[in-house]
């Protein structure tokens, strides 16, 4: 007589125990979602010094690259192992003095157009109302709705400045002193990040090189080689954007400062820097920016808006047929709607962290699909689906024929 066979059973029970285990987490985890949110936002801000120190370093890594390249060539052989941290030193102080450059030459004059145009904005609306009335004063029609109009929006901002505003300004008063207990927090944290900034930039090829060794040592070497690619190529998209993108928005602000000072369009500082600034985010950066500094020429010059609206128009299309596909290329890899999708996505998730990342974030996850769709292809035979240009799988590869130079960089 045969013995029943036992193993069926046991994996059914194991299934099943794993099953009402991932149930029970999963449960847990939902149940205790808000409680979880708030661990995760605790150690984000004990962790916030890292998260600024690597955020500088990041940004900082090309110019501390091309520092060592430099200097490893023009320094003698004795001197050769003082080239890494004068890299440091000299990358670290181009961007505090790229900083302080900021803030020397736009704060001020920032500072005192937002107060010349505070003071003058009541003058200057009466100034608006009285320019619509001489141009469309002869229809009554047209006028009587505008002045319904003004009387509604009027007494709107009236009541929202007392409902709303006057409390806001109250209570931030009242914190104040928490204001500026976390305005010291953020430099005390800004200036630790700096700290670690520095330490990243001196470890960054050691860390770089332990982070290839753990990866090779857990993985196989196939499937190394397929991570290390991808990290190679979320670096890549990460940081050519995002530095591609910042030049490309300083040339912009640039450009429509010259552009506002030689066609006289009032508050050019002001205008210039909202136009450079909101240019960061994509797709949507030109519109956040147009839209409030059209509406600022319009309080001064309403005959000026139109020609600035005109002007940005012109600017936002150089931008984005010349200079931009110059400086960034076309390494995103993703057509105009998906980063529309993105932009809406993350930017809803994170706000205008989101906006700024959305487009290298989503190109690396759609690369990473495609990727996984056309290694699904291949393996269930429909080859013929695969575009010409599809890239051929990764050959089996040892940890012997890997270069002692992975990640070095």
């Amino acid at each position: 007589m045969k013995k029943p066979q036992q193993k069926p059973y046991l994996y059914a029970m194991l299934a099943g125990f794993g099953a009402i285990s991932l149930s029970v987490l999963l449960f847990f985890f939902i149940y205790r979602l808000q409680g979880i949110g708030e661990a995760l936002d605790k150690i984000t801000s004990i962790l916030m010094p890292f998260i600024y120190g690597g955020v500088v370093a990041y940004l900082l890594r090309p110019a501390c690259n091309l520092y060592s390249g430099w200097l490893s060539k023009v320094l003698p052989s004795k001197a050769k192992k003082y080239a890494d941290p004068l890299a440091i030193t000299l990358s670290m102080i181009t961007g505090l003095l790229v900083i302080y450059a900021l803030i020397i030459m736009i704060a001020p004059q920032l500072y005192q157009s937002i107060v010349s145009l505070w003071n003058s904005l009541p003058s200057k609306i009466e100034h608006t109302v009285q320019w619509f009335i001489d141009r469309f004063g002869e229809n009554e029609e047209l006028l009587q709705r505008f002045n319904t109009s003004y009387n509604t929006i009027y007494g709107e901002l009236n009541t929202w400045a007392q409902n709303t505003m006057i409390p806001y300004i109250t209570g931030i008063v009242s914190d104040l002193g928490m204001s500026v207990w976390r305005i010291l927090m953020f430099f005390k944290d800004f200036l630790i990040g700096l700290i670690v900034a520095i330490y990243l930039l001196a470890s960054r090829k050691k860390l770089s090189r332990q982070s290839v060794m753990i990866v090779r040592s857990v993985l196989k070497p196939r499937w190394a080689d397929i991570v290390l690619q991808e990290i190679s190529f979320v670096d890549r998209m990460f940081g050519g954007f995002i530095d591609g993108k910042l030049v490309d928005s300083a040339i912009i602000g640039g450009l429509c400062y010259v552009g506002c000072v030689i066609f006289g369009f009032p508050n050019p500082l002001l205008v210039s820097a909202i136009i450079g600034v909101t240019n960061v985010i994509p797709f949507f950066g030109p519109f956040l920016g147009a839209i409030p500094t059209t509406l600022l020429i319009f309080i001064e010059s309403p005959s000026d808006a139109v020609w600035f609206a005109l002007f940005v128009l012109f600017l936002q299309q150089l931008d984005g047929n010349v200079i931009g596909p110059k400086i960034l290329g076309e390494h995103t890899g993703i057509s105009s709607f998906w980063v529309l999708f993105s932009i809406l996505l993350f930017g809803g998730l994170w706000g205008v962290v989101g906006m700024v990342i959305a487009v290298p974030l989503f190109a690396v996850i759609y690369d990473i699909i495609r990727k996984l769709v056309m290694r699904g292809l291949r393996k269930n035979g429909c080859s013929e689906f695969l575009p010409v240009d599809a890239p051929q799988p990764a050959p089996e590869t040892q940890c012997s024929t890997v270069s002692e130079n992975d990640g070095n960089e």
